[in-house]
């Protein structure tokens, strides 16, 4: 978004470029802030920083320079320079001196990879061999220009780890809730005037609506996600079909019949249906809408070992999946997974009969890797992840572990 000012005397300009000064401060450490490093990544990229990475690890056509553009990827960008993409957090620390927060990459940057003996470094502008060869330029033209003010979010500018058309959805409409929170979640009885269907604009009635909060989301058919090892119900994952506003909560009222009695009827609450994705019906539950996430994370492998296994295809009912596509995996936060964390899928091993021992022996061939997924959400005991290489069909089953 970009807004023009008429022009200003020097003097006032100044005081503004002052103050724009502060606050794009002020904003670059409040992302930074919100997007920490770990330290993981901050010791990962000391040692590196200090003698390079090998030749070895740079992938076979890493470029010498590269400048970021709009629609990289810190997968994409990582991919070009080393042969294992989720080893981004080195790739930073060649730089860094330049790049203090791998979380913040933008557009127009410009990285420049220096060799030295059987190491490499990555770094902003031109290295010294690029600068040796480099022509003299010419001193630019001068060009008079007037002051005036540019507002920009720093937030949207920094290039993401995935590709968001992929993943975006599923940031604000994945939902992994246990039976119990199913179970208490406020649901819609009747419409205004019996309708059966309702769609965007409706006016629905909702028992249980005794939960804060204005705005919620309705979610149907909340479908078990069980482990495929041991059978146990993981979680429910909840199918968003809308979002609603709460107009008024539940209430009693009393009132005495003919014979005297008092009785207390029951007022279910009201809701207006803001945005439908499919016709709403009695039955559906809501749940508290979730603060909106803008989440920033690296490419990094898990610290600790990881052996997991891929417990659905999300939103698919075919028996495979296909790169590009999301799967929800029998590891969540409380078993170390977190977002931006980068596994090496299985492949299952089939187990056949050897028909050249006459004893027949049933034998099963080894599990071979097929490829990388990325954590992009994680919930307590589930995952969501994208499906970045493979080299066949990924099913469920299919077993996750650390890349390397």
């Amino acid at each position: 978004m970009t807004t023009t000012t008429t022009p200003l005397n020097p003097k006032r300009a100044a005081r503004l470029a002052a103050v724009a000064l502060l606050a794009a401060a002020g904003s670059a450490a409040a992302l930074a802030q919100k997007y920490p490093i770990t330290p993981g990544q901050r010791a990962t990229a000391q040692q590196v920083a200090e003698a390079g990475v090998p030749l070895s690890e740079l992938a076979p056509n890493a470029p010498d320079h590269y400048v970021v553009k709009k629609g990289d990827t810190l997968w994409a960008i990582s991919g070009l320079f080393l042969k294992s993409p989720w080893r981004w957090p080195e790739l930073w620390g060649m730089n860094l001196q330049d790049i203090r927060n791998p979380h913040l990459i933008y557009p127009g940057q410009e990285l420049y990879l220096e060799r030295s003996g059987d190491r490499a470094r990555l770094r902003f502008g031109r290295g010294e061999g690029v600068m040796q060869q480099a022509a003299p330029e010419p001193p630019p033209p001068v060009e008079r220009l007037s002051p005036h003010v540019r507002a920009t979010p720093l937030d949207e500018r920094g290039i993401p780890p995935l590709p968001p058309n992929l993943i975006e959805p599923f940031l604000a409409d994945a939902l992994i809730v246990d039976q119990a929170t199913i179970d208490a979640a406020p649901r819609i009885v009747a419409a205004q005037e019996g309708r059966v269907m309702l769609g965007r604009g409706d006016r629905a009635y909702v028992r249980g609506m005794n939960t804060g909060g204005e705005y919620f989301r309705i979610f149907r058919e909340a479908r078990p996600i069980t482990d495929p090892g041991t059978g146990a119900v993981l979680g429910h994952e909840a199918q968003l079909v809308g979002r609603a506003q709460l107009v008024r909560p539940e209430a009693t009222r009393q009132r005495k019949q003919d014979n005297g009695e008092t009785v207390t009827d029951i007022e279910p609450g009201t809701i207006d249906l803001l945005d439908v994705k499919e016709e709403i019906r009695a039955g559906d539950r809501l749940l508290p809408e979730p603060p909106r996430e803008f989440p920033r994370y690296v490419p990094h492998a898990p610290e600790s070992p990881v052996d997991g296994q891929i417990a659905a295809i999300h939103g698919s009912a075919v028996r495979f999946a296909a790169q590009g596509q999301v799967v929800l995996l029998n590891r969540g936060s409380r078993d170390g997974l977190e977002r931006g964390h980068v596994l090496a899928i299985l492949k299952t091993g089939e187990r056949l009969v050897d028909k050249t021992d006459p004893r027949k022996a049933t034998i099963k061939l080894p599990d071979e890797r097929n490829g990388l997924l990325m954590v992009f959400r994680a919930f307590d005991r589930v995952s969501y992840a994208l499906l970045l290489q493979i080299t066949d069909g990924v099913k469920v089953g299919d077993r996750v572990v650390n890349p390397r």
